[in-house]
């Protein structure tokens, strides 16, 4: 038996120890998920496992040098990598896609374009049609092969000029084989509880309607019957919280009777209903560039957009690049440049066209591609990480960081994006990403309802 074999065994039985005060029927699938990539992660398939040593308490070694102080994840909606970066230099682009067995050219449709597609768990399987990647299409959309799309440079030109300066990601995949909300979870947790689709609901989380259920994961594409949208594993936000680490999430406000609906904490019970609700969920999302400007920053800080500044397909809106441009242009002219890493990701695929595989990592993903971008005085300049990312990474990175202890979910198995950073150059002077919108619209601008409820 070799290293990588002996490897995975350890990893599969952490996997199963880590999880054994769970709920049966929970722990018995997260298990068999887990226990699977943990042997695929020694026997050296799933390019995407990177085993994190820890001490015996289970704490994280902090990342030796590290300059960063404060950390911040900007999650917008729906893109993936070909949609948003077909063509950038150097990067994994596709020219074309396979739809059916039919070569489709990938053509240009707006930013803004006013047509949502089908980013659900069993739409997902449709996609990706066992690794063929040629199920994009349907009937439905206008024309049938809307999916198979790129946005034109210059509508994300700030993107591109971030990518240019700083790191691109083309080997960035989101966490779940499904829609937003599991996407969150991931995000603050590294699970979802196997939830793999939205809610029932327009209202998500612990304040949806009695009776609201979310799907959990079935065979082969299939979605078993839901459970109640409120959790209570442990999240980041509790890490933190053990450490005396400052942290706070921005999201959109309440509109027309509903409470946030994208709010990841708002579906953790001892979130939502204790102190750290009142303290440390912000809203609305705007909030945060007044309060960089003010000289306040959490040691980590999330931040989600509002419908309008999402990047989401149907937002009728072009004002996304500009909205992340602002948050990094007020970090980069504040106090925070030189201590700040910041992770700009997508959500999830929103049903449009990649042309990479996803590699296997366990039951519940990960899923397509979506681009990455990582800026800091530290990140590697005009660099492309070619290297397996996920969601459940950022939390890998904020682990490591400030040296706390794992969650012993993905964070547990995902890499921590160590390749995007050089801690031993001087810190970069900052060079603002040029907008279009200006900073004082953004902050004033009316939210104008979720980025996503689909």
């Amino acid at each position: 038996m070799g290293f990588g074999e002996v490897r995975g065994i350890r990893n599969a039985l952490a996997a199963i120890t880590a999880l054994r005060k769970r709920r049966p029927l929970v722990a018995i699938l997260q298990v068999a998920g887990l226990a699977v990539a943990a042997w695929l992660a020694g026997c050296g398939t799933a390019a995407l496992l990177t085993y994190s040593p820890r001490d015996p308490d289970g704490e994280v070694p902090p990342i030796p040098g590290s300059p960063i102080r404060h950390v911040i994840v900007i999650m917008q909606e729906n893109r993936t990598f070909d949609n948003l970066f077909h063509g950038y230099p150097g990067a994994d682009t596709a020219q074309s896609g396979m739809s059916n067995g039919v070569e489709v050219p990938l053509t240009p449709v707006s930013l803004a374009e006013l047509q949502n597609l089908d980013n659900s768990h069993p739409g997902w399987w449709q996609d990706w049609d066992n690794g063929k990647m040629d199920g994009f299409a349907r009937a439905s959309y206008n024309p049938p092969t809307l999916a198979y799309s790129y946005v034109p440079e210059q509508e994300v030109e700030q993107y591109w000029t971030m990518a240019r300066q700083y790191v691109l990601g083309d080997r960035m995949f989101q966490s779940n084989t499904g829609p937003s909300f599991p996407a969150h979870q991931y995000m603050i947790a590294a699970q979802s509880a196997l939830v793999v689709d939205n809610p029932d609901s327009e209202q998500w989380g612990c304040d949806a309607p009695p009776g609201s259920t979310a799907a959990v994961l079935g065979p082969y594409g299939t979605e078993l019957p839901g459970i109640f949208p409120c959790f209570d594993y442990s999240t980041t936000a509790d890490l933190l919280d053990e450490r005396g680490v400052t942290w706070r999430y921005y999201s959109p406000p309440s509109y027309d009777g509903i409470i946030y609906s994208i709010s990841a904490y708002q579906a953790i019970r001892h979130i939502r209903y204790g102190a750290d609700w009142t303290n440390d969920v912000i809203t609305p999302q705007t909030q945060v560039l007044t309060d960089i400007q003010n000289g306040e920053l959490a040691q980590v800080t999330w931040i989600i957009p509002d419908g309008a500044h999402s990047d989401h397909p149907g937002s009728g809106s072009l004002e996304g690049p500009d909205w992340v441009a602002s948050i990094v242009n007020v970090v980069g002219q504040s106090k925070f440049w030189n201590s700040t890493a910041i992770f700009i990701s997508w959500d999830d695929w929103g049903g449009l066209y990649d042309h990479v595989v996803p590699p296997k990592l366990d039951a519940m993903g990960p899923g397509f591609r979506v681009p990455l971008l990582v800026v800091s005085a530290y990140a590697k300049p005009g660099y492309i990480s070619h290297n397996a990312h996920e969601s459940s990474g950022f939390i890998a990175f904020i682990e490591h960081n400030f040296g706390l202890r794992s969650l012993d979910q993905r964070d547990a198995v995902s890499d921590d994006f160590a390749d995007c950073f050089d801690y031993s150059k001087k810190p970069r002077s900052f060079a603002p990403i040029p907008t279009k919108v200006p900073i004082e619209v953004l902050i004033h601008e009316k939210p104008n309802g979720p980025p996503d409820t689909d």
